[in-house]
């Protein structure tokens, strides 16, 4: 008895966990959102069960998984990692390099894009399980990319990762100067004529612990002096990409995206 109420609580709770998780993990609109919604899904409910025949697709109390926000929100949402994303892969796409190296970019976004036309050697602090083709991978805290030897990366990029170097968001160490020890090491490895895409917050300077930094525009094109800013573009307060956009231009944003082209000279 006690072992069959154990499991019963228990597929009780990851199904309500679940439910919460697809309702947008209970933040406060989200939850409207999900109030919102009852009525329509009550209502979609029944029409369906009216309408259903049986079989393995009807509705079942224990198969609910009520969604019920979504029909309230646009089709996509056009944000920082979009932009970014589809700004760099293009570059590189056009460039043409033999082979691309990723420092903390997402997988299953920018990386993924670029694995449809080329190999990529993904640097993370964290472990990465997956075997994907034309996909490599280095386990390593890349503060120093000391597996790397100085001027010997012609395509390299690090998008939205270096504002969380050194806080220890990712298991990584805790260092309050990881970000510029990160951007010395880029400019080291990237090879001479080559192209660094990078990424981060923008806007009015601070600490956000331990989510992130967010940097001023020039903050970065500073801390670059070895490199040459070929190309600046912005993703502003509104998620409108600006590209090409002035450093300056997006100085005062609250939580804005560089996106910086650099190369070697």
């Amino acid at each position: 008895m006690k072992n069959s109420l154990y499991r019963f609580t228990r597929k009780a709770a990851v199904r309500w966990l679940r439910i919460i998780e697809m309702n947008g993990g209970g933040s406060a609109p989200a939850l409207l959102r999900a109030l919102r919604g009852w009525p329509a899904f009550l209502r979609d409910a029944a029409v369906y069960r009216r309408a259903s025949d049986g079989g393995a697709f009807r509705i079942r109390l224990s198969g609910m998984l009520p969604v019920l926000g979504d029909r309230y929100q646009s089709a996509g949402t056009l944000g920082h990692y979009f932009h970014q994303d589809l700004w760099a892969a293009r570059r590189i796409h056009s460039r043409g390099p033999r082979i691309h190296v990723d420092i903390g970019s997402r997988i299953d976004g920018f990386v993924a894009h670029l694995l449809v036309f080329m190999p990529v050697t993904v640097i993370d602090v964290r472990p990465l399980a997956s075997v994907v083709a034309g996909l490599a991978f280095v386990q390593e805290d890349a503060t120093a990319l000391s597996s790397f030897q100085d001027d010997s990366i012609d395509s390299l990029s690090s998008l939205h990762a270096v504002e969380h170097f050194g806080l220890g968001r990712y298991g990584d160490p805790v260092d309050p100067g990881a970000s510029l020890k990160i951007v010395s090491a880029l400019a080291r490895v990237l090879k001479p004529g080559g192209r660094l895409y990078f990424s981060v917050p923008v806007g009015r300077e601070r600490l956000e612990f331990n989510a992130h930094r967010v940097f001023a525009p020039r903050t970065i094109a500073d801390a670059f002096a070895r490199l040459r800013l070929v190309s600046f573009a912005g993703i502003d307060d509104q998620g409108a990409l600006r590209d090409p956009c002035k450093l300056d231009d997006l100085a005062r944003s609250d939580y804005a995206c560089g996106l910086y082209e650099f190369t070697k000279d």
